[in-house]
């Protein structure tokens, strides 16, 4: 694995930590659902423990240079416990969907500890029915949502195994670093700085051409990005102040629907996620009165650029572009088309070679440059100006996976609440399903299930519009 001890955060993962301010918190994960009875807390222990080695940052914490000279590096924690990390929550009697959702509020509210490795597992059980629950929740500053896909991967398992390996690869965790250390190691990445900069200049001097298509780019994008600047999105209820309390909601649909959406309508599977979670929003602006005919909302996307060899890595590998979230189209197939439209248009364009420029600026600077001087462009990359809301989408696992010989039936993603960020929507497909988890702030958004009822009614609606019948739903939200 490419995880050492001392690794050093990009600029983009830093980011995560320097807009972590007030109660916008920078923390992501997911809920998963297993059939069968929870397994013992020493078992599932014992499970996670054999597999630690495999993701080394998993017992890493955070360390500043003196000063906060360049961003932090990743270093052994030698007081790691994975008890500390991994709990076990009974639900209250009867244990329904309802009691679950106010137990992922409670744990999804605070931030994480940065004092320790940022993550934590909640193994939940109690519900009415035959099932047990693990919450799972890291920062985003450790792992996206494709690599959080690879840590899913160390509980699971792709057939049933019952047996339980009990034994555990030794860990020697590195020396703390010293003040000295750490100061040596900005020092070092000045010099670092230094020599990117002249490797810079020499291969634009061997490749003028190659070096003017790059720089080009990237100045047409950071022209787009300023122009989206200058042009904000609209403020609406959910773009406001937050509490410190978080509501959680999820609904599913049928994979196989949205592709007969996209296939018989058009689009992408993206496409028509973007445009349901604009219906729904859409409902609900309606319920509180706001004329969403004259707002032209903007969603945050995020873009894995995480290549196959990559996968395994924590980190963040991914690009945010400005994409649409067309509430004003009242006619659900035209506002399919419209984000079909946007998002073509939006690929074809150079924002995100402009966000990527910016990112690879302060990358380079960042292991001297102290985060401060870098936190302007990670402001801008989660400014209220420039989206309303997130919406993420990624593409999952289409086989079932098992945890000690229990199938995990979903997992429902969670989103992060930036400052002003009131509500968040996150896709995730797994073995024929989509999965659509919703975090809310709950006092900005206390009807939160609502909003999971309307996706519902719009998946539908597009279903309708393609020829399809009725597909099964989850559970109506109490």
């Amino acid at each position: 694995m490419a995880q050492r001890h001392m690794d050093r955060l990009t600029s983009f993962d830093t980011s995560f930590l320097t807009n972590e301010k007030s109660n916008g918190h920078m923390a992501i994960g997911a809920i998963m659902v297993c059939e069968g009875s929870a397994p013992s807390y020493e078992d599932f222990v014992t499970h996670i423990r054999s597999r630690l080695h495999l993701l080394p940052r998993l017992r890493q914490k955070l360390a500043w240079p003196p000063l906060k000279m360049g961003t932090p590096m990743w270093v052994d924690d030698p007081g790691f416990d994975v008890h500390n990390h991994v709990q076990r929550v009974t639900l209250p009697s009867p244990g329904t969907d309802a009691q679950f959702h106010e137990v992922i509020g409670e744990y999804l509210s605070p931030p994480l500890d940065r004092e320790k490795p940022l993550w934590e597992l909640w193994l939940t059980d109690g519900f009415e029915d035959d099932r047990f629950g693990i919450i799972y929740k890291t920062h985003h500053s450790m792992a996206d949502g494709i690599s959080a896909t690879d840590v899913g991967m160390l509980l699971f398992d792709v057939e049933p195994k019952d047996e339980i390996v009990r034994t555990e690869e030794a860990w020697t965790p590195q020396k703390p670093p010293t003040r000295r250390h750490l100061a040596a190691e900005a020092a070092r990445g000045f010099i670092r700085m230094f020599q990117r900069s002249f490797a810079w200049i020499r291969n634009a001097i061997d490749n003028p051409r190659k070096a003017g298509r790059r720089a080009a780019d990237g100045i047409t994008g950071l022209w787009e990005v300023g122009w989206n600047l200058t042009n904000p999105a609209p403020e609406v209820a959910f773009n406001t102040d937050l509490s410190p309390h978080r509501a959680f909601a999820w609904t599913t649909s049928e994979l196989d629907g949205f592709k007969l959406i996209k296939n018989t309508l058009e689009g992408t599977v993206n496409d028509v996620s973007l445009a349901v979670a604009a219906g729904a929003v859409r409902r609900w602006l309606r319920d509180r009165d706001i004329d969403a005919d004259q707002l032209e909302l903007r969603a945050l996307v995020p873009v894995s650029v995480r290549t196959e060899n990559e996968h395994g890595e924590l980190g963040n590998r991914l690009t945010a572009m400005r994409g649409p979230l067309p509430v004003h189209v009242a006619d659900p197939v035209e506002r399919l088309h419209t984000v079909a439209r946007e998002m073509d248009a939006l690929k074809a364009s150079k924002q995100a070679l402009g966000a990527e420029a910016i990112w690879g600026l302060n990358d380079w600077f960042r292991e001297f440059a102290p985060p401060i001087l870098l936190n302007p462009t990670a402001a801008i990359n989660f400014s209220t100006r420039l989206f309303n809301m997130l919406v993420t989408n990624f593409p999952g696992p289409q086989v079932p996976f098992f945890v000690l010989g229990r199938e995990l039936t979903a997992v429902y993603p969670i989103g992060f609440l930036a400052q002003e960020h009131a509500l968040a929507v996150a896709m995730f497909s797994y073995n024929g399903h989509m999965h659509f988890g919703l975090l809310a702030d709950r006092e900005t958004v206390p009807d939160l299930e609502t909003i999971a009822g309307y996706m519902d009614e719009c998946v539908q609606e597009l279903l309708d519009a393609a020829g399809a019948g009725s597909q099964e739903q989850s559970p109506q939200l109490v």
